[in-house]
């Protein structure tokens, strides 16, 4: 399937014919500035299919893009785009992308928290994209984001209470 080929994983996905790759694989992907230009490519496609735009490419900074309202029709009527969204997420923090993966599950967040325009895609967002990022301080600050805005607060499981209301 389309994603599994442009962003493939040290794990076996959805599509089972699709191999998995070796951490040899990624080490060599990451050394072709030709292949990681391709890899930014097939990323902001799949993000103009979903209604967002990457602001800065060496940030990963997102905003929603124009035609944001009708996209996010689309995402909050197919919830396989979660799981697409899930695996992009992963192959982003295989790639060396970690500071794009934060800005992309923030984007979630924000939109399905705080402005509570992708309903269907808030729990996926919580309970997949949250724990893709592999940096434990940036997962920390997106939990606690995630807690600061979700209704209500007491039913909140992602993160301790305790924790989250001392968190600095």
């Amino acid at each position: 399937s389309f994603p599994s080929r442009l962003f493939p994983l040290r794990e076996h996905g959805m599509n089972w014919r699709a191999k998995p790759l070796t951490w040899r694989e990624i080490q060599a992907f990451k050394k072709s500035k030709e292949v990681m230009q391709r890899f930014i490519r097939a990323y902001q496609l799949m993000l103009k299919f979903y209604g967002i735009t990457l602001v800065n490419e060496e940030t990963g900074e997102l905003k929603r893009a124009e035609n944001w309202a009708e996209r996010f029709q689309n995402l909050n009527r197919f919830s396989h785009n979660n799981l697409r969204i899930t695996r992009i997420l992963k192959c982003l923090g295989e790639m060396g992308y970690e500071h794009y993966q934060v800005h992309l599950v923030k984007f979630f967040l924000t939109e399905t928290l705080v402005k509570e325009t992708l309903p269907n895609v808030k729990k996926s967002a919580l309970d997949y994209f949250l724990f893709t990022i592999r940096n434990k301080k940036k997962r920390r600050e997106l939990v606690h984001y995630a807690w600061q805005h979700f209704k209500p607060r007491s039913s909140f499981v992602w993160g301790p209470h305790d924790k989250l209301l001392k968190y600095r």
